[in-house]
């Protein structure tokens, strides 16, 4: 005779078709689910249908539907509160606002450090639109869409663009591992598809050098007056040090125990992907005019004797910025723009610092590791920046062998 239909197991094996370790029986009357795993506990829970044939169908869906809970980051326990309506989905649960609270005490406070400003520019923006995005009617339902959102408004690529998805995704970190979020907030391991690539025919953003002739000329047009003779200090500390608009912050003048001998000193350290900028020793290059001449400012001589005095340099929007809305309503500036834009080339305050680059890989003197270190570069990230470095490196290799060889 065939065997009878027995609904007791065709409900167990559907649980247990869903994946290894899922399991149902009875248990005081009701439906008992346990989840066995390897390498963790054992996890249960009771479901509110009793251990009867007509309670099969209903059974199965409610387990199948805490199975895809799970999968999305619930506990068991979780799911089963969420999939019989007795609790709501995580992103209205959880507390993202103190979140955000603990992991802004952890950047500033904690492991390698950030400062407020770069707080307030850099991560606060991102994760305000992260928990707004979080609270709205139709909530993101997992971290990749969640970036997605809070990133689309930047175009693929761009520096703004990679800046949001990491810092978000180091949010997202905190919160599972820190917050005990569940895993489902973990932000994916590579954000290359979420940032995207610029087109083929996008134009690098990237400023151009400034030559010496042109920073000369612009300079000689700045306003003869305190704010413009500030301005102009800036300029040329920027242009014969090869600093960073910011690192005007933080210049100081040192002296050498040992010769006496006074130098410039930067105690700025800038934090990026690939690791920490020491604080260093800067070393002057003076520029050289169309008549050949090198420039001598005595800029040093003139710190020390507290002769240059810096322009407001915006604590809040930045040293870059500030110079920027200074230097756009000068019509040195604008004539410079002009004149490189015709020439397809890009301006902005850090040309400065490119031309320091440029003339001192130009003199095919100075080793390009020297060049590097007195940047605040590795070797590496000063040869993929400039280009010119490596030009200039093999010339002047190629140059040797040559005299050597005659």
């Amino acid at each position: 005779m065939p065997k009878s239909f027995d609904w007791r197991e065709s409900l167990q094996a559907d649980v247990r078709a869903l994946a290894v370790g899922w399991s149902v029986k009875e248990r005081k009357g009701r439906v008992f689910l346990r989840v066995r795993q390897s390498g963790q506990p054992e996890v249960s829970v009771t479901l509110p249908f009793e251990w009867i044939a007509s309670s099969k169908g209903n059974a199965y869906t409610r387990v199948r539907n805490i199975f895809k809970l799970v999968g999305e980051g619930y506990t068991l326990k979780q799911a089963a509160l969420v999939a019989e309506g007795k609790a709501p989905r995580l992103t209205e649960q959880l507390n993202w606002h103190g979140a955000v609270e603990r992991f802004r005490d952890q950047k500033l406070h904690h492991g390698t450090v950030i400062k407020p400003a770069t707080w307030e520019a850099k991560y606060l923006p991102v994760l305000t639109d992260a928990v707004a995005a979080l609270a709205g009617r139709t909530p993101p339902t997992t971290p990749a869409e969640l970036i997605d959102r809070c990133i689309r408004a930047w175009d693929p690529g761009s520096r703004t663009r990679q800046e949001r998805a990491r810092n978000l995704a180091q949010f997202l970190r905190h919160c599972v591992a820190r917050e005990q979020f569940p895993a489902i907030w973990q932000p994916p391991a590579d954000l290359k598809d979420a940032i995207g690539r610029k087109p083929a025919d996008a134009r690098s953003q990237k400023a151009d050098p400034i030559t010496d002739q042109q920073i000369l000329d612009l300079l000689s047009s700045l306003p003869d007056d305190p704010a413009g003779q500030r301005w102009a200090d800036a300029l040329r500390l920027l242009a014969e040090l090869g600093l960073r608009p910011v690192e005007l912050r933080h210049l100081s003048v040192k002296t050498d125990a040992k010769t006496g001998e006074a130098y410039w000193w930067c105690s700025y350290e800038k934090r990026a992907g690939g690791g920490v900028t020491k604080p260093r020793r800067l070393h002057p290059w003076p520029l050289v005019g169309a008549d050949g001449r090198a420039e001598q400012w005595d800029l040093l001589g003139r710190w020390r004797e507290g002769d240059i005095q810096l322009p407001p340099l915006g604590m809040r929007n930045g040293v870059a910025e500030s110079l920027a809305n200074y230097l756009d309503r000068r019509e040195g500036w604008k004539s410079l723009k002009a004149e490189m834009t015709a020439e397809g080339k890009r301006l902005s305050c850090y040309g400065f610092r490119h031309g320091y680059s440029l003339r001192c890989h130009t003199t095919r003197a100075l080793p390009t590791s020297a060049v590097a270190d007195a940047m605040g570069h590795s070797l590496e990230v000063h040869c993929r920046a400039y280009s010119w470095a490596t030009e200039a490196t093999t010339a002047a290799a190629f140059e040797r062998a040559r005299s050597v060889r005659g």
